[in-house]
């Protein structure tokens, strides 16, 4: 099922799901040169669409590019208008997501819904370190207030387990994450949130940036507490810190997202 959330991009340079490799592939692959001078944003005939001197823009399943607001379309539009002499997908996040939208989850929002849950029955945030003190203490400071305003707010109590055994969730609790999740099924805020919740190990942290009980930023820190405390402890490796610059990349992108989403 995850196939229809990759890039849906019928060209090689967005055939890898690693992206310092992907962009690796750009440099060897010569990108389409930019054949459009103006970018704007039109009426639709049920939203907005995004128009390249005049014509409409159209995803790699040739769908009309169609966001349900001005302000999304003006997103996917902004990154067309940032192209400069070679048309760069990797650098294109919201367009990359709204391809995605339009061209897989519209038509599977079911699978990608259950898949977002599938993630909440064994959430980043449930599982915790026994030890050391510092990184116990990091986690229960980004993650315990994540997890009480689920319990709070979504009616959903999760169980923590320390280590990485699974620990199984109420089904209760999970029912509970699927209900908030049904309203918010349309297949562009749908992508996003499948987006931040595989970036992040956690459906909680998704959910706690779209009905802004967390900032990105905040939401990013808290996803990566183990990663950072490694890293001050062993150092930090180049290439697996160019990834995470891309994942952060693509995390903000599907944030602005469903901000302009919530805006006309």
């Amino acid at each position: 099922m995850r196939d229809i959330l990759n890039d849906l991009d019928a060209s090689r340079h967005l055939s890898d799901p690693d992206p310092v490799r992907r962009a690796q592939i750009q440099m060897q692959t010569p990108l389409p040169k930019r054949f459009y001078k103006e970018v704007s944003v039109d009426r639709g005939a049920t939203g907005h669409v995004v128009k390249l001197d005049g014509k409409v823009a159209r995803t790699p399943a040739r769908a009309p590019i169609e966001l349900p607001t001005g302000k999304a379309a003006q997103l996917v539009a902004n990154e067309f208008a940032a192209q400069e002499e070679v048309i760069s997908p990797v650098t294109m996040p919201v367009m990359r997501l709204a391809n995605t939208a339009i061209d897989g989850v519209s038509r599977e929002a079911d699978a990608v819904l259950e898949d977002i849950l599938r993630f909440a029955s064994s959430d980043l945030l449930c599982y915790r370190a026994g030890a050391p003190e510092g990184l116990v203490r990091r986690q229960n400071e980004a993650w315990d207030g994540v997890i009480d305003w689920a319990r709070d707010t979504l009616g959903a109590r999760l169980n923590l387990a320390e280590g990485v055994i699974h620990v199984e969730q109420p089904r209760e609790a999970i029912a509970a994450i699927g209900l908030h999740l049904r309203p918010r099924s349309d297949p562009f805020r749908l992508a996003a949130l499948h987006l931040m919740t595989s970036l992040t190990g956690s459906a909680l942290l998704a959910l706690a940036v779209e009905a802004g009980e967390r900032d990105t930023e905040t939401a990013w820190k808290a996803a990566h507490v183990d990663e950072d405390w490694q890293i001050e402890h062993w150092g930090q490796d180049a290439e697996a810190m160019a990834r995470r610059a891309a994942r952060r990349r693509d995390m903000f992108a599907a944030a602005r997202l469903i901000e302009a989403l919530n805006q006309d």
